[in-house]
């Protein structure tokens, strides 16, 4: 045998020649231990028996089974110690989930996007007690035509922070809903009979026509479908609320700005209208000799919102309220089948999102018009949902009116701007046709 550093050469007589029969360095054994290399690789002893030299290493004795010569010290099960095991506290092992939480997929947090419509929210309810205090010094003023200007002006000029686009785009769509079903305490099946087939029909007449002319009037002004037809529903059925409901059936995503403009551009469209109708057509229908009946008749027929009506109504004469709200009525009976009508052509169309066939607010408002033509409420109790409906449509406005950019709406305001007003004229027309075709 001979030494070298290190490293020992031990042989053996194998016949007439000697041969090297292994090799082995502490370097070598180490490697062999960290890839779970067999002991076979060890230098063997003598044939002629133990090896008495210094230098020579005496085999490690090898536990008995297969898996001990090919498994690693590091990868062989633990041996249980009762000293250790006693110390170890209870419960399950920490390293057992070796996953850390930064590479966890972080779930939504429900509580902080509530916590973010906070501010959105509050300033719409600030916005609502200024309208209703402008609408109480100015009784020309609605409450819901200030909620919608105020929701401009406020967008325009800087005051409204981020913080609050989540509250004021769940205001917009949510608060309007909820408005929309309650808007079904108004309408009772009753009212709507009493008026006559003949009067019906005409309602129902100018309501298709309105809806097919303005969409026409939209796509030869060079405007979109969508809103072209946003502006049709606020026109032809019943002014912002038939917006929000034709809105919902269109399925837009609630992130989707162009969206948003334009919904804000057709609910200011019909607001402003009738607006105008409050101050026109009461002398208009004085100065064309129609009868108070009749004249409520036209006006419930052309104005766009329940509460415009109720006040161009009162302004032409106590007689014409009862016709107008009667006729306003049927029309926002259309509702449900026209904004289950779009959501269906929805549905087969290539939307992103497909709306289901009867949106869950047009249900609802089905749902409360049944209940107020069944049951006989309170008067108190149909004033508090009057006023709870009023308050959401402010909100509403108001949301919707800070989607506006005065410089984005600029490049179609214009546009969108005369197909409002000729879908006003259309509307007046056809009605006025339809009422001298109908009278008495």
């Amino acid at each position: 045998m001979t030494c070298q550093g290190n490293t020992c050469y031990c042989g053996a007589r194998a016949g007439p020649m000697l041969e090297i029969m292994s090799i082995w360095t502490p370097s070598r054994r180490a490697d062999a231990a960290a890839h779970g290399a067999p002991d076979t690789e060890r230098p063997p002893t003598s044939p002629s028996g133990p090896a008495t030299d210094r230098h020579t290493e005496a085999p490690r004795p090898v536990e008995p089974g297969p898996a001990a010569a090919a498994t690693p010290d590091a990868a062989q099960p633990r041996r249980p110690d009762p000293a250790v095991d006693a110390a170890r506290p209870a419960g399950p092992d920490p390293t057992a989930d070796a996953t850390p939480d930064a590479a966890r997929p972080a779930g939504p947090d429900p509580v902080r996007r509530r916590w973010g419509l906070v501010p959105g929210v509050a300033a719409c309810a600030l916005a609502v007690a200024v309208s209703y205090g402008a609408h109480r010094a100015a009784g020309a003023v609605p409450m819901l035509t200030a909620a919608l200007i105020l929701g401009v002006l406020a967008a325009n000029l800087g005051l409204l922070p981020s913080t609050t686009r989540p509250g004021l785009r769940f205001a917009a769509t949510k608060f309007m809903r909820a408005g929309v079903v309650l808007l079904g305490l108004q309408v009772s099946f009753g009212d709507i009979l009493a008026l006559g087939a003949r009067t019906i029909l005409m309602t129902v007449t100018v309501l298709a026509v309105t809806l097919a002319g303005t969409r026409w009037l939209g796509r030869r002004l060079g405007l979109s479908d969508r809103l072209s037809l946003l502006v049709a529903a606020g026109f032809a059925i019943c002014g912002a609320s038939a917006v929000a409901a034709v809105d919902g059936a269109l399925g837009a995503r609630p992130d989707d700005a162009e969206a948003e403009r334009e919904t804000a551009t057709a609910i200011g469209l019909v607001t402003l209208c009738g607006s105008l109708a409050i101050a026109v057509l009461p002398p208009v229908a004085r100065l064309l000799g129609l009868s108070p009946y009749d004249a409520g008749r036209w006006i419930g027929a052309s104005v766009h919102d329940v509460g415009q009506v109720v006040a161009t109504a009162t302004l032409a004469g106590s007689a014409a309220l009862v016709p107008a709200i009667a006729v306003k009525l049927v029309r926002v009976v259309m509702l449900a089948p026209v904004t289950a009508g779009v959501a269906l052509r929805t549905r087969r169309g290539a939307g992103r999102r497909r709306p289901a066939p009867l949106p869950l607010f047009v249900v609802g408002f089905l749902a409360t018009m049944a209940v107020r033509s069944t049951v006989t409420l309170p008067p108190e109790a149909l004033a508090a949902a009057s006023t709870v409906r009023d308050v959401l449509f402010a909100a509403a406005l108001f949301g919707l009116g800070a989607a506006v950019r005065l410089p984005e709406l600029a490049r179609t305001g214009r546009r969108a701007l005369l197909l409002g007003l000729a879908s006003w004229v259309l509307i007046a027309g056809v009605s006025y046709t339809g009422v001298l075709l109908t009278s008495h």
